[in-house]
């Protein structure tokens, strides 16, 4: 359960030997059958913690399974610990060009970035830029600044092809196996699970891009549905290829009819109405089957909404996030996109070409069609480094003052838990040398800021915090860290309930440098900070109960095929659903509803649902239980929430859009393989 806890006593907690540590497996096969037992402790969220239930009820609930620790595999042929730390300085996302007023022309294309320090190679990626401007182009992508209640277009154009316009394949190893959006399929067998006679090699014709604005009010036909791809406009694609997916054509209409604009080969034009409360918003690529990939070769980057009512006055916080002025000193608003990615020596993208590389199956298989093991996709991906920006282990300089950060959680997989030290590479847990105050989350502001010492953020989670370097000296270094596993997460604490990520490598994110003061800080302290008010949703007499799993291998021993989400019987027991089974979310427009998460694997999982901005409400043990609240940061309006392993994570949603929408896991790797659901919004007038 959730539940108020003093800290963890770091001084006896550092002395355990890395030996003594239990497995996730071990630790979860030892307490999985004590039904309605306290599980093993928690993982701090500013002196709050994630405690897991270790009950098994009627015996749906998964055991742990063993992930394998990156630091002790290859994970590309440059060894992380080879790489030097610090040398390159944080890139400053600067604002992306407009095209015009409001309107934006951003091309997806394969270029080459020095994502590592200075004097090694220089890395094939993609990235989103604006057409025209060719310095734009970098990975994570610049960031789109945007007002409330102001209205933008973006046309997103699926550039992936040579100078001579043949497509490119892709960087990374794509599974064909999957339910995927399948090309070759033609029309009639795109956005399908192929089935082959013998083990087929990764696809590599031209790829499917779709665009999602993550946390954005958006009509189904600006949403990025998964459906909705759409292959560059190159010279040489297949004529018995589908060149887009089973909705395109749908919301290019949809989109004409409503907005008079036409839809060209290769590219998409979506609207956001921006008529929300002001945040820290992003965007990435959201192909069906193909995400993980995707998103792991570039695709991905910040937008974020200012102004309205819900917004602070400027100069409360510190600022600006980008499009500075030079002239007029360093900006105090900075996001930081935080990733996790592996590399050969060559400079080149590691990204795993078997399932024999995670270490649950033979390395050679066997695999299709003597197994039901998905012989490419791996069920988790764990860098080896740690990237911000761009750039591997960067260093800021910061002046003493307070400065705003506005931190994604960009990983595949990964579930960061940060802090700030004095020493990158003392023994874990770390005291912190200073706290986040945090003012903001997924969907906006806070109730209140609140002061932690430590975040905890799972995939495409956002914290807006504000740090006070006020009266720390000039030259300090200081640290932001990582504490989470080199695994899946499934709840605890750092050292007392499972590894945290290599001190060396991915427990090191970025540093931090104290230079003397530019200008007099006139934000405010955040502990005086007033925020904004939240409006509550009403009430619902709907209650959705909800089910995620996992689906093992009849070949092999604790081997996953897949995770997927499903509903939960009268009884409790839970049936699992295809991407491909009927719709079975159904609510209607402007109704409020409660949707019950019921985990029953052994990993947490940070379930999204698009469209709208829900209201976390608390977490019970499967077994039944004490309710638990939110913790701290998960005040107002979240879009991505953590659904602990054995627990009922309950949220309420109102959606105000009819339409074709999906809510899926974000662990990409999951969401990839059938852990995601269409959900159809219905209009009150219909019915």
């Amino acid at each position: 359960m959730i539940k108020d806890t003093d800290p963890l006593d770091i001084s006896q907690a550092a002395d355990v030997p890395e030996s003594s540590l239990p497995n996730r497996r071990n630790l979860l096969r030892t307490t999985v059958a004590a039904v309605g037992a306290v599980g093993f402790a928690s993982a701090l969220a500013g002196g709050h913690a994630y405690a897991v239930a270790s009950s098994s009820g009627s015996g749906t609930l998964r055991r742990g399974r063993h992930h394998p620790h990156p630091s002790r595999t290859s994970g590309g042929t440059l060894d992380p610990s080879s790489v030097p730390k610090y040398r390159t300085p944080l890139f400053l996302l600067d604002r992306m060009p407009a095209k015009g007023r409001d309107s934006y022309h951003i091309a997806i294309r394969q270029f080459r970035q020095q994502m590592l320090p200075i004097g090694m190679p220089a890395t094939a990626v993609w990235g989103y830029g604006a057409v025209g401007h060719q310095q734009s182009f970098h990975t994570p992508g610049l960031t789109i600044e945007a007002r409330v209640d102001r209205p933008i277009s973006v046309t997103w154009v699926n550039d992936l092809v040579t100078s001579r316009g043949f497509y490119l394949p892709h960087l990374c190893a794509v599974d064909p196996t999957l339910h995927w959006a399948n090309p070759p399929g033609g029309r009639a067998g795109r956005d399908s699970r192929p089935t082959f006679s013998a083990t087929p090699g990764p696809y590599t014709g031209p790829v499917p891009i779709v665009t999602h604005l993550h946390g954005g009010n958006s009509r189904e036909e600006s949403d990025g549905y998964p459906e909705a791809w759409y292959l560059p406009a190159s010279r040489d694609i297949p004529r018995d290829y589908a060149r887009v997916g089973t909705y395109y054509d749908r919301f290019a209409e949809q989109f004409r009819d409503r907005y008079g604009v036409r839809w060209r080969t290769g590219s998409a034009t979506f609207t956001y109405s921006n008529d929300q409360r002001p945040t820290t918003l992003w965007y990435h690529d959201h192909t069906l089957g193909m995400t993980r990939v995707n998103v792991y070769a570039g695709l991905a980057g910040f937008y974020l909404l200012r102004g309205g009512p819900a917004d602070l006055l400027p100069g409360v916080l510190p600022g600006p996030a980008s499009g500075w002025d030079d002239a007029h000193g360093h900006p105090y608003e900075i996001p930081l996109a935080v990733q996790d990615k592996s590399f050969n020596a060559d400079g080149s993208l590691f990204f795993p070409g078997s399932r024999g590389y995670f270490g649950d199956t033979p390395s050679d298989g066997p695999w299709i069609p003597y197994t039901d093991v998905p012989p490419i996709w791996n069920p988790e991906l764990f860098g080896t480094t740690m990237v911000v920006n761009g750039n591997t282990w960067p260093v800021l300089n910061v002046e003493p003052r307070r400065y705003r950060l506005r931190i994604l959680n960009a990983s595949n997989a990964r579930t960061l838990i940060l802090k700030i030290v004095a020493n990158a590479t003392a023994p874990r847990p770390v005291s912190p040398a200073l706290p986040f105050w945090q003012v903001g989350n997924d969907q906006g502001f806070l109730p209140t800021p609140v002061q932690l010492d430590q975040l905890l953020l799972a995939p495409a989670e956002r914290a807006d915090v504000v740090v006070d370097f006020t009266g720390t000296p000039v030259d300090t270094e200081l640290y932001l860290i990582n504490e989470g596993p080199d695994e899946a997460y499934g709840g605890g604490a750092p050292v007392t309930d499972f590894m945290p990520a290599n001190i060396t490598t991915t427990g090191q994110v970025m540093k931090f440098t104290v230079i003397s003061l530019g200008s007099t800080d006139t934000s405010v302290p955040p502990s005086q900070i007033a925020l904004p008010p939240i409006p509550a949703l009403p009430e619902s007499r709907t209650v959705r109960k909800l089910s995620l799993n996992e689906e093992d291998s009849a070949h092999f021993t604790d081997a996953p095929t897949m995770d997927t989400l499903g509903t939960v019987t009268p009884s409790g027991s839970s049936t699992p659903l295809l991407w491909s089974d009927p719709v079975t979310e159904t609510p209607m427009k402007g109704d409020a509803e409660i949707w019950e998460l019921y985990n029953f694997t052994s990993d947490a999982h940070p379930i999204h649902i698009h469209q709208i901005g829900f209201q976390v409400l608390d977490r019970q043990a499967i077994t039944g239980g004490a309710l638990s609240p939110p913790q701290p940061g998960e005040g107002g309006y979240k879009d991505t929430v953590i659904a602990l392993p054995g627990y009922i994570t309950r949220v309420k949603v109102r959606f105000g859009i009819a339409g074709r929408y999906v809510w899926h896991c974000h662990i990409t790797d999951h969401e990839d393989n059938e852990m995601m659901r269409p959900l159809q919004v219905l209009d009150q007038r219909s019915h």
